[in-house]
């Protein structure tokens, strides 16, 4: 990872990158919220960048970061290029437990996530996401994205949103 995504903080949180030892705590984030909205955790398919998060991400000029709360993970950000619009950076795993939540950090994650890819000189974000996770998809919209109208690329997503950067 690069210096200028080196470990930040927001308030009591500390937000750092994706480490080998994260796995487990990354897959147990992911499937408690999924679970929470009557989603699937599904590590062959939609959620195979988080068994493989090195592959996915870092390997293919993306970032994954986790935040912990007391030295425990209680949430996810990330990012990568789209691979066939190089100049669309895809939001990816946002996701917070309940005790991250409404406290602005959601926000001050998404905002993060583009000033990344801005830097990294992305035009576009962009982002897929499930018509049940409400919250998520009104912290989107507030922040500027817009329904795009690309094919979503899995089944659990719904909705394909985008912003310009």
């Amino acid at each position: 990872m690069k210096a200028e995504a080196a470990a930040r903080r927001f308030g009591d949180f500390s937000i750092r990158p994706w480490q080998a030892d994260d796995c487990d705590a990354v897959v147990a984030v992911l499937g408690q919220v999924l679970n929470e909205y009557g989603l699937n955790f599904e590590p062959e398919e939609a959620d195979r960048d988080v068994v493989e998060v090195s592959q996915h991400y870092s390997d293919r000029g993306g970032e994954f970061w986790v935040i912990e709360l007391d030295g425990r993970l209680v949430g996810t950000a990330a990012f990568f290029p789209l691979h066939d619009r190089p100049e669309v950076a895809e939001i990816r795993k946002m996701y917070l437990l309940p005790e991250a939540r409404g406290k602005g950090l959601g926000r001050w994650l998404l905002k993060l996530l583009e000033d990344r890819a801005r830097e990294r000189g992305f035009r576009y974000a962009r982002l897929e996401t499930a018509a049940v996770l409400k919250e998520a998809i009104a912290l989107y919209e507030s922040a500027g994205y817009t329904t795009a109208s690309d094919a979503v690329a899995t089944r659990r997503c719904d909705r394909v949103l985008i912003k310009p950067l």
